[in-house]
This record gives C-alpha cells, structure tokens and sequence, in this order.
C-alpha cells in the first residue's frame, strides 16, 4: 500500500500529462484508498502550493518560475512585451517620477519614455544599453548588489535607499501573477525590493505578458490590491480581482 508521499507524488505525475484532472478520474486510478484519505492528500499538495483546487471539483498543476537570464528572457514573448510597454508609456506624463524595476519588460518601456522629461529611479542596468541621444530623463541608479543573470540591482542597500523615497508612478516586472498567491518572484531580496517600492507608490502597474499569468514563484511579494496590471490579453479571473488593461479593454 502506498504511503502518502507515494500517492501524492502520484497525483503530481498525472498532472503532467494533463492541465486539468477531475477529482472521479483521479479516484480511477487509486481504487483502493477511500475518498477522505484521497482529499487529505490533495489538501496536503495545495498547502505545498503544488495543486490548486477549481470550481466544479478538479485539480491543476500549479506552474512555477524560476529566474530565467535576461539574454534569454529579451527574446521571449517579445511582441506581448511590446504591447504592453506601449500601453504603459501611455501613463507616464512629464514631471513624473518614476520606478522603473528589472526585467525586459520594463526595459522595453523604457525605451519608449526616455525622451520625455521625467525622473528615473531605477535598479535595471540593462537601461543602459538602449539609451540614445533622445535621452531626456534623469535616471538615477540605486545602489546594491548587482545580479548579472537578471541585469538587477538589489540587497539591503537598494532597500535602505528605497525607504526614503516616494515615487508618482512604479513599473513592476513580475514572475508569476496569480489571483489567490498575487505576486511572486524567484527570491526574496527582489520580493523585498518589489513590496517596499510598492509601498511608496503613488500608482503601481504591474507589466506583465500573459505567459506569466496563473503562475507561482518561490516567493510572494504583494496581494493584487491596490495595483494596476498592464498585459497583452484580458483574464477573466484576474479581472474579477484586479485593474485589468489590455488592447481589448
């Protein structure tokens, strides 16, 4: 008889091979284990955060993130990325000062407003190699320990800084964005740095491509309150718990 580390190691392979599994077809494949012991297990894997119950009585797998190198993540999804960088420009007027965070997103965006006469706050380093002469924003640079797999400034310094500074406008990168985890990212520090620039925003705009959608990373930064997402597609779930702009809307 399996123990239930067995079973729910189990349950995970089915997943694999399927996004979605109803409860009556799981019970298909552990004939012998009742249902209450079979619930128990699926209670046990969701507080692991590796299931996610949905309405109707079925399970998903839930999808994880990593830290992808910014080489690679520059190629990804770039057409979603660029649609919501041109959305986003969209809220950013002279005079504003800004949070611009990590990420090829937010790299993107900027190339879109950095002819416009504005203060930069940034921890992106990857800024640099598109500035041009257009340049017109005073960009100034955080300091902390820079993380060269993600072009990213970040540790306790980058957040000694960032408690005395307020920002009109913040342009959060994301991992994974989830209407129950909210926002998560690969490690704390970035989550620290993302939750404290949150903190001192006037308005905060997530850019987010919907491959990052319903997605979990091993660290929670913010709910999905109080922020605006920016995406290339509307979410019927997100939208029911957050600002949702997308081309369509």
């Amino acid at each position: 008889m399996m123990i239930p580390y067995e079973r729910q190691q189990k349950i995970l392979e089915l997943l694999k091979d399927t996004d979605i599994l109803k409860i009556e077809e799981l019970q298909k494949h552990f004939p012998t284990i009742s249902d209450s012991t079979l619930r128990r297990d699926l209670k046990e894997l969701e507080k692991k955060r590796k299931i996610d119950y949905l309405s109707g009585g079925a399970i998903k797998a839930v999808s994880t993130t990593g830290e992808i190198p910014i080489s690679q993540r520059n190629t990804l999804h770039s057409q979603e990325k660029d649609i919501l960088a041109e959305l986003a420009a969209q809220f950013v007027q002279a005079g504003d000062v800004i949070y611009l965070d990590s990420g090829s997103s937010c790299t993107s965006l900027f190339r879109r407003i950095m002819s416009k006469r504005i203060t930069v706050y940034t921890t992106n380093t990857d800024i640099f190699s598109v500035i041009t002469e257009e340049n017109q924003a005073e960009i100034i640079v955080l300091g902390g320990q820079f993380n060269a797999l993600i072009s990213s400034i970040s540790g306790p310094l980058t957040e000694e800084n960032l408690k005395n500074i307020y920002f009109t406008k913040s342009f959060l990168g994301v991992n994974g964005i989830d209407e129950k985890y909210g926002v998560t990212t690969p490690t704390l520090v970035e989550a620290n740095k993302k939750r404290l620039v949150k903190e001192h925003s006037d308005h905060v705009y997530l850019l987010s491509d919907s491959s990052k959608f319903h997605n979990l990373s091993n660290v929670k930064a913010f709910d999905l309150k109080d922020v605006t997402v920016i995406s290339d597609r509307y979410d019927e779930k997100l939208g029911k718990v957050v600002s949702l702009i997308c081309p369509e809307s």
